[in-house]
């Protein structure tokens, strides 16, 4: 059997790999500590919750337009007008299943075979594998650690080409928890102007933010950047709603159009009811979502604490999302042991310690682990316990 070249060189998401493997495991009986979940730990709120099942008491369990329901485009219009000082229209909005399905349709939009893509690393896992599905090529720029990992706007025009078709900024980021500073974003944006690029501005995690710091969208920056960004969110991690699948972007009408042309031959539609959830969510009581954003704060605290506290450990102080990137080169050969990479020392971890953290290697950083803080202090407390005695070798 032939596949597509497309797809030949695909590789797995590590983080649905280990979280699977994980559960796994528990399956069996083994008492894992998963700190590996991209997901909040909580449930979704009970006015959301009511508002979908009200939405099905009613027969709102049909099709819905591919775009999404007029009430949903509505709500987020608003939301990002509140929140973010953006105005669109509903043409301007398409109604996704999650803020992924939003970026993998919007890159079959955008890229013809070999155009380039430019991704700022460390990255989330799916960036370079949804532009090698377009066709596209993914162009790679190393945040420097004495800039938080972020890029620069002379990173950005060094390494544009003739083939240069857009950029993606994750801020929050996934998997640093850095942010853009409203200057960097700037410069960024005047670069994007001089040469004519996209911004793919992935915004997912703009609700958790830590230590007053402020999330800014590089859309409202200007007038010209606000044309070529195509902003990307959804409601999965803002109300703990990952499963109901509901992303939306936000940005040029053609750009848009398109993409709701290739939801009406691919999803259909976005869940029905789903839909009526979401509208709930962002138009209604955010204290949950308020609650959430504070214990993330206090965990990550502790977190960082319990990483202070392991000889060998390097985290990177995030200031928002819900993870603490760690370097952990200084403990891959300790105590006869002698890993190559994060990958093996992580693998190890787990099978040892019965500890589940995300290997960087995914995130294009080989020498880090990603660890999520969306578990409760309990767990984190003893998966900590576990890994500070896995790398000292001796009972803690």
């Amino acid at each position: 059997m032939h596949l597509a070249k497309r797809v030949m060189g695909l590789s797995p998401s590590p983080t649905l790999a280990i979280t699977a493997k994980a559960k796994e495991l528990r399956s069996k009986g083994i008492d894992v500590i998963g700190l590996g979940a991209g997901e909040p730990d909580f449930n979704t709120p009970e006015h959301i919750i009511e508002s979908a099942i009200n939405s099905m008491q009613k027969g709102q369990t049909k099709y819905t337009p591919s775009g999404g329901i007029v009430e949903l485009k509505k709500a987020v219009i608003e939301k990002m007008q509140k929140d973010n000082g953006l105005e669109y229209q509903a043409k301007q909005i398409i109604i996704t299943l999650g803020a992924k399905h939003a970026l993998h349709t919007l890159f079959q939009v955008i890229c013809n075979p070999h155009d380039e893509v430019i991704i700022p690393v460390p990255y989330w896992v799916s960036y370079p594998e949804q532009v090698k599905l377009a066709e596209g090529t993914p162009v790679f720029i190393e945040g420097a650690e004495e800039n938080g990992y972020k890029i620069t706007a002379a990173q950005l025009e060094q390494a544009i080409s003739s083939r240069t078709k857009a950029i993606i900024i994750n801020s929050p980021s996934n998997p640093t928890g850095t942010i853009y500073s409203k200057k960097e974003l700037l410069e960024i944006a005047e670069i994007c102007r001089k040469h004519d690029i996209l911004i793919v501005s992935d915004e997912i995690y703009e609700k958790f933010l830590y230590d007053g710091a402020e999330q800014v969208s590089i859309a409202s920056l200007s007038e010209d950047a606000y044309r070529r960004t195509i902003v990307i969110n959804g409601v999965s991690k803002t109300y703990s709603m990952t499963g109901w699948r509901i992303g939306y972007a936000a940005g040029d009408e053609k750009i848009i159009s398109v993409m709701t042309d290739i939801a009406s031959h691919s999803t259909s539609n976005p869940v029905s009811f789903a839909q009526y959830g979401a509208v709930e969510a962002l138009s209604g009581s955010q204290e949950e979502l308020n609650k959430m954003r504070d214990e993330f704060e206090k965990r990550r605290n502790i977190v960082l604490d319990f990483v202070k506290e392991i000889p060998g450990l390097k985290p990177i102080i995030p200031q928002g999302a819900f993870y603490v990137f760690v370097d952990v080169s200084e403990v891959l050969h300790l105590n006869g042991r002698d890993f190559s990479n994060a990958d093996e020392w992580a693998e190890a971890l787990l099978e040892e310690a019965k500890v589940a953290v995300i290997p960087g290697s995914g995130f294009g950083a080989p020498n880090y682990i990603r660890v999520s803080y969306a578990t409760s202090l309990d767990q984190l407390q003893e998966g900590f316990q576990r890994i500070k005695k896995f790398i000292l070798g001796k009972e803690v």
